[in-house]
């Protein structure tokens, strides 16, 4: 523990700004906030990519998105083994004890994690079929809609399809949760998928009727 070393200078600036100006100009918001806890309305499960930037997108305040955010924003299929599962554990609070309304799975252009399980599926990515990659053996989640796209000859298409496919098959082991499916089935919550276009600015809406993505 003694390698642990202060936060660096220009964290640690961003934050006294942060809390001479934000702060101190809502202090009673952040105050009610801390005394009244959070009462999100909408979970959302988005990637880690630092491009990402879930509050902005839906001009958001504190404590109105309660955010998940892992590689390629994956939701793993309900597996109540014992073993330690982030995601899971993350959609059972906001579920179970937040009882969000909405839960939105946001996927994004470009996607590093999305393109590693590519690699992987085409056999170039021999350091994620390790069994000792916890990046490799998280995006075996992914690997099984790869049948999907493995005929998608321009490379740039398949990546963008795998991309909105991580979305369609998170949505899908959303579904494998009692507790998720009992509250979609009484109506008091709602599932959605969104991919995003980083460059763009661009947003589409995956939508079951016709199992496919049509523009927000």
């Amino acid at each position: 523990m003694h390698r642990i070393k202060p936060l660096p200078t220009y964290l640690l600036h961003r934050y006294q700004g942060w809390k001479a100006t934000t702060y101190s100009e809502n202090k009673a918001w952040y105050k009610r906030l801390a005394t009244e806890g959070q009462r999100p309305r909408t979970m959302v499960i988005s990637c880690c990519d630092s491009r990402v930037h879930v509050t902005s997108i839906f001009g958001a305040d504190e404590g109105e998105i309660f955010i998940h955010r892992n590689i390629a924003n994956l939701v793993p299929p309900f597996e109540p083994d014992g073993d330690h599962h982030g995601t899971s554990a993350a959609v059972e609070y906001a579920v179970t004890v937040l009882k969000v309304a909405n839960i939105v799975v946001l996927g994004h252009s470009d996607c590093g994690g999305v393109q590693g399980c590519l690699d992987m599926c085409d056999g170039h990515a021999p350091e994620l079929e390790e069994k000792t990659s916890f990046v490799g053996r998280w995006l075996d989640i992914l690997r099984p809609k790869f049948a999907e796209v493995a005929d998608i000859s321009d490379k740039s298409a398949q990546v963008r399809r795998m991309e909105q496919l991580a979305v369609v098959i998170s949505l899908e082991n959303l579904m494998t949760f009692p507790f998720v499916e009992d509250r979609v089935n009484d109506g008091s919550l709602s599932v959605h998928g969104l991919w995003t276009d980083i460059g763009q600015g661009d947003m589409i809406q995956y939508m079951g009727q016709i199992q496919d993505f049509v523009p927000v």
